[in-house]
């Protein structure tokens, strides 16, 4: 399971012109799930996104987590995550969970999400998505689980 962390200072997902979810202050998270993915990936993963210390203390110095700062959570599902780009001009999703796998593998990372932290957005899995953001800093981090 891949996570792209992006910290904002606001974000938001559309789906045909209507807004799905949006956030102010606090992370984006592009997630891409990968075949050998589970349910215990999701929720050790997530640990991690909300305990991630990527913003700034008084010191200015990145030592607050995304809990913190009781920031948003916009979690967005990417396909394109896991590509293989090693080799030519076109990615391979090979690696990629087949679509059944990755919709409940998202769904199941969103509802571990809202269960363990109070502002969660989420897009939608498999829809063409238009994703604004305005990048902090910028900072952006790339998690593997």
């Amino acid at each position: 399971m891949i996570a792209l962390l992006q910290r904002v200072t606001r974000a938001q997902v559309e789906v045909d012109g209507v807004n799905v979810g949006q956030i102010g202050r606090g992370i984006l998270l592009l997630l891409g799930v990968e075949k050998a993915d589970t349910a215990a990936d999701a929720q050790r993963l997530l640990e991690r996104v909300l305990g991630y210390r990527i913003f700034a203390d008084d010191a200015g110095k990145m030592n607050l987590s995304l809990r913190d700062i009781e920031g948003g959570l916009l979690i967005v599902p990417q396909f394109t995550l896991p590509a293989d780009t090693r080799k030519g001009t076109r990615p391979s999703f090979t690696p990629a969970a087949p679509p059944a796998q990755g919709k409940l593998l998202f769904e199941s990372f969103c509802s571990y999400a809202t269960q363990q932290y109070p502002q969660v957005a989420t897009g939608i899995f498999a829809a063409d998505m238009q994703v604004t953001l305005t990048n902090d800093g910028p900072v952006t981090f790339w998690l593997q689980q």
